[in-house]
């Protein structure tokens, strides 16, 4: 995004003290729920658009989450017209946003679909049975280097299991399950990931490595996370915001040097393992040496 030329990052968790492959959660104001902005035509455009073309890639739900489904598009529905009435209008059961509409009570879409098509986040419910905390239900439009058929309804260290550090037995994973069972609904949280793409788009199931790409063709994926608890059926409803925002862009940011200096630290930090899972084994070095010029 840019305002009057100047480009806007909006979240940049690269130049920040959290560092890659931690958990990093802090307290979320309940009011920040949802942050759209002035992409939201844009956003909510490719999802209507997979929803008719990659239905099954982008959401899959059991029968069981059903009743999460419908509290979670019932608090996002209530949020959305008080939260942000300038953007959102509410006629009976109808939520219109700009030139979208949703239906609250079309019962040709799952409650989760209709609730996903009125955010620019992808939104995934967990729910927690003899195996620990799964994946119930998500749409999912928007997936980093990631195919939800391979993750849906499979517990957090299945779904972690290739991510360096989180495997079952491990440290964090045995966190994760203690922060989800001790997550108040009033009390939601927020986590930030970021990963380097070489295209700039938002349905990116594959995986993000290419190993011919040229620098100037960095893309930073940034990942808005928050965690909410939902107060009746105790499911988790977890949500993710895309933001793409290429590397050329800190060449005409006022803050540009000091945070090309910032992902280049990071970047140089990961171990070997962890720069492979972000498919950056061979692309680091060139990266760090246009972001290092």
């Amino acid at each position: 995004m840019t305002d009057r030329g100047q480009p806007i990052l909006t979240y940049t968790p690269y130049a920040g003290p959290t560092r890659p492959f931690t958990i990093g959660l802090s307290a979320l104001d309940p009011a920040r729920w949802i942050e759209p902005d002035a992409d939201l035509g844009r956003y909510l455009d490719e999802k209507h658009h997979l929803r008719t073309e990659r239905l099954n890639d982008i959401f899959r739900a059991t029968e069981d989450s059903l009743p999460a489904q419908r509290e979670c598009l019932r608090l996002l529905a209530d949020y959305l017209e008080t939260g942000h009435p300038a953007i959102y209008r509410r006629a009976g059961h109808v939520i219109h946003s700009g030139r979208h509409s949703v239906d609250l009570t079309d019962d040709t879409m799952p409650p989760l679909m209709r609730a996903g098509l009125l955010v620019q986040d992808d939104l995934v419910i967990m729910q927690k049975c003899k195996s620990g905390w799964h994946i119930s239900a998500a749409h999912l439009s928007f997936p980093s280097s990631w195919v939800l058929a391979e993750k849906f309804d499979r517990p957090m260290e299945e779904v972690h299991e290739h991510v360096p550090g989180f495997q079952a037995g491990t440290r964090n994973a045995t966190m994760i399950n203690r922060i989800f069972d001790n997550l108040a609904p009033d009390l939601p949280a927020e986590r930030f990931n970021w990963s380097i793409n070489w295209q700039e788009k938002l349905f990116h199931p594959e995986t993000g490595r290419n190993d011919t790409a040229k620098p100037d063709e960095a893309v930073i994926r940034v990942e808005r996370q928050t965690l909410t608890k939902l107060p009746e059926t105790g499911a988790i409803v977890f949500t993710i915001r895309i933001y793409l925002d290429p590397v050329r862009i800190f060449e005409n940011h006022p803050d540009g040097k000091r945070l090309a200096e910032a992902l280049a630290e990071q970047l140089s930090a990961l171990t070997a393992e962890q720069a492979h899972y972000k498919g950056l084994n061979v692309m680091r070095q060139r990266l760090l040496e246009k972001l290092c010029r």
